[in-house]
């Protein structure tokens, strides 16, 4: 499968974060977005978590940046994390893989503030489509 979502947004606190989410259970998931860290820079990445042990892919981006489109797409256990300004162009954020994957998983839009308050985030679209990432044979 591939699920796209676009989200606008407004930090509020150090942490605040929305995106696209995959889950299999607690120990095994993976979450894209972008993350506010101050009021210059927040953090555009990933955190792949596999048997409870997470890794983390950012960069920095504009916290001024205040809206993104998110793309995810499955390939057995393999993911496939993309992102753009314009639901167009995509830019790749990483190729990972959920070590105990399952034949269902959970997925969709996530949101959270951890240590603030007034975060504001709106999905004006999620969208749950055949798969368009496509491997070599």
């Amino acid at each position: 499968f591939t699920v796209t979502t676009h989200v606008s947004f407004k930090a509020r606190s150090q942490y605040d974060q929305c995106g696209l989410m995959v889950r299999v259970n607690a120990e095994n998931w993976i979450k894209m977005g972008i993350e506010a860290e101050d009021t210059a820079v927040s953090r555009l990445g990933s955190v792949v978590t596999n048997l409870g042990k997470s890794d983390w892919a950012t960069q920095d981006i504009s916290a001024d940046v205040t809206e993104r489109w998110y793309r995810l797409s499955r390939n057995g256990n393999d993911f496939l994390l993309e992102q753009g300004a314009d639901g167009e162009a995509w830019q790749q954020m990483r190729i990972t893989h959920l070590h105990a994957g399952a034949p269902q998983v959970e997925v969709g839009p996530y949101a959270c503030s951890p240590i603030g308050r007034d975060f504001w985030c709106r999905f004006s679209l999620v969208e749950i489509t055949p798969n368009v990432w496509r491997l070599p044979d």
